[in-house]
């Protein structure tokens, strides 16, 4: 039978649906591209904001039209948060929330036989245990992700994950080795180790904690890079932070969760760290290795969110002078306190606030690209046109250069020429 995914959203997601993928894989499903006629139709759904939401639903509708015969699973943080309303949707066949994923081929074959539709989402449990879901491949990609742990225990006051993905759970340290094991034997250089709450890993173990992880995977033979998606500020311990100096597999590169450069808007946002703390943490960091780039994800037009607490976040990311910005709009989320706050902002003010800020990102990631102008970094190329190569450096710039496609995948020299943004041009270099 013919399978087709969609995934919207974040990385755990892509690394879910793969994961599932390769369970049906092994069940002899063919994969087919999901604007194609197909047998099944597996949608991994985002909850994340409103659009998210609405999103998932159009393509839940996309795919029912497609073929009406078809088996169709919603899968996801949308499910497990509203699964009556997703079973509602004449057409849906099976709902699986964010636990026992790897149940799916088991309930596609019930749903087979029975032609009945099938809710398969569970309340989380506090002790919730963690998916039996890993992988040995990442199709189309040439950096794989490995997700180590799910679920988060902050709480920030505009966030709905918790509640969509439960407390953090860990997978056992014997399976990530293994699994990135595996990942390296199929050819993967990089590791992106992902997670709804990456640093948090361990939490939930009475002796093993992130620092120890790390230590482990960079002895893993024929890993070249290893880089984390994402952590906290208060989670680059001076432990993690030992590992992240010693280790050359380390990449020089990291994403820090800022999301608001006000004090006041910092304390509302339930964010547990002071600009104070945030700062100091990040010239720790710049200490650890050379030519170190630091990415950071910001929300604007926070409930309450006045015009110079806006311009007092800009002046703290350009104080910080980081690489890139993320930069997001807030999004009411019923079931969060952010959304019972008085003075929500409206659509404009926060779509101008955004305008401006990827402004200063933009400036920030061209003013770095350009302090790399004429070093020798490596690459590895994932994609091809026209005589001209595409990949990214350990300290995340993207770097264009000709070159031959048999090199996709693989770790060479490139010299860089001429700063931009996205892109910077280079050449290969035979050193």
């Amino acid at each position: 039978m013919k399978v087709a995914f969609l995934t919207l959203g974040c990385k755990v997601n892509s690394y879910e649906t793969e994961a599932v993928w390769e369970l049906l894989e092994e069940r002899g499903y063919e994969k087919v591209e999901f604007n194609e006629l197909s047998d099944i139709y597996i949608i991994n759904t985002c909850s994340v904001t409103n659009n998210g939401e609405s999103k998932s639903r159009k393509m839940i509708r996309h795919a029912i039209g497609f073929n009406k015969e078809a088996i169709v699973v919603v899968m996801g943080c949308f499910s497990q948060l509203k699964s009556e309303e997703v079973l509602a949707i004449d057409g849906v066949s099976i709902a699986v929330g964010t636990n026992h994923r790897d149940q799916i081929p088991l309930l596609i074959e019930e749903y087979k036989k029975t032609k009945k539709q099938i809710n398969h989402v569970n309340q989380l449990a506090l002790d919730e245990s963690y998916d039996h879901l890993s992988i040995n491949a990442f199709a189309h990609h040439q950096r794989a992700f490995l997700k180590i742990q799910d679920g988060c225990n902050n709480f920030c006051s505009y966030c709905i994950i918790p509640y969509a993905r439960g407390r953090v759970r860990s997978k056992r340290p014997e399976d990530v080795i293994k699994e990135a094991n595996n990942l390296v034997k199929s050819g993967f250089k990089e590791i992106i180790l992902t997670g709804i709450h990456t640093g948090g890993y361990g939490q939930d173990f009475e002796d093993y904690r992130f620092s120890d992880l790390l230590s482990d995977l960079v002895k893993v033979e024929g890993l070249k890079r290893l880089r984390i998606s994402s952590i906290e500020i208060s989670e680059l311990t001076d432990d993690v932070m030992k590992v992240i100096q010693s280790s050359n597999v380390i990449v020089n590169h990291l994403h820090v969760p800022l999301q608001s450069g006000s004090e006041r808007i910092l304390h509302l946002m339930n964010r547990k760290y002071t600009k104070a703390d945030y700062l100091k943490k990040i010239l720790e960091l710049r200490q650890l290795k050379d030519n170190l780039s630091i990415t950071t994800d910001i929300i604007v037009g926070f409930p309450g969110e006045t015009e110079d607490e806006f311009k007092e976040a800009c002046e703290f990311v350009q104080e910080i002078g980081f690489q890139e910005l993320h930069v997001f709009p807030y999004s009411k989320r019923d079931g969060t306190i952010a959304a019972k706050m008085p003075n929500q902002l409206d659509g404009i003010t926060k779509k101008d606030r955004v305008t401006r800020l990827i402004e200063i990102s933009n400036q920030l990631a061209l003013s770095y690209a350009h302090l790399n102008v004429g070093k020798m970094l490596e690459v590895i190329p994932e994609s091809y046109h026209d005589g001209y190569l595409v990949g990214h450096t350990s300290n995340y710039l993207m770097i264009r250069f000709k070159g031959d496609l048999e090199l996709i995948g693989q770790l060479v020299n490139v010299v860089i020429t001429k700063a931009g943004y996205p892109e910077n041009e280079g050449f290969l270099s035979d050193k």
